[in-house]
């Protein structure tokens, strides 16, 4: 007898022998999602009331203080302080990469949520073949957003 099996609680047993998911069907299952919600909807308003244009309000990213170089993520928190105040252009300007990727976030927890309540089954959100290009990309916007003649990709 398996250690799982043995203490595991009787109401997970379905009538057929299976055992049924955790959360499913009794609302339990929104908690993670929504919670999830939660920890974001803070973290943005914090950004959002806490101006990342001003020094001293957050660290200087470890990559940029080393090397003298943009990463990928330079500018990502005044895009979200621009987006907490409305402005997509300049959320835009300060890391473009950023906005496509909040808006991507978006749409994936919605897409979990909408899972979680409907009950259906994980699948991936993307084939293999697009993480591999959204990796490229962002390789791609790293080293652009460094050469000279590319400053319009600069956080600045």
């Amino acid at each position: 007898m398996h250690l799982v099996s043995r203490f595991a609680p009787d109401a997970l047993a379905a009538p057929s022998g299976r055992r049924r998911e955790r959360g499913r069907g009794n609302g339990l299952g929104l908690l993670l999602p929504l919670g999830v919600a939660a920890v974001a909807l803070v973290g943005a308003g914090y950004v959002a009331s806490v101006d990342p244009n001003v020094a001293g309000h957050y660290p200087t990213c470890p990559f940029l203080w080393v090397t003298g170089w943009y990463c990928p993520g330079c500018g990502a928190l005044r895009a979200v302080h621009a987006l907490g105040h409305g402005d997509v252009m300049t959320a835009w300007a300060r890391n473009p990469f950023a906005v496509v990727v909040f808006g991507y976030l978006a749409v994936a927890w919605l897409l979990w949520l909408e899972r979680t309540v409907t009950g259906r089954s994980r699948r991936w959100l993307a084939p293999p073949w697009v993480l591999h290009g959204v990796l490229g990309a962002i390789l791609a916007f790293w080293v652009l957003r460094n050469l000279p003649g590319w400053d319009w990709l600069s956080p600045v």
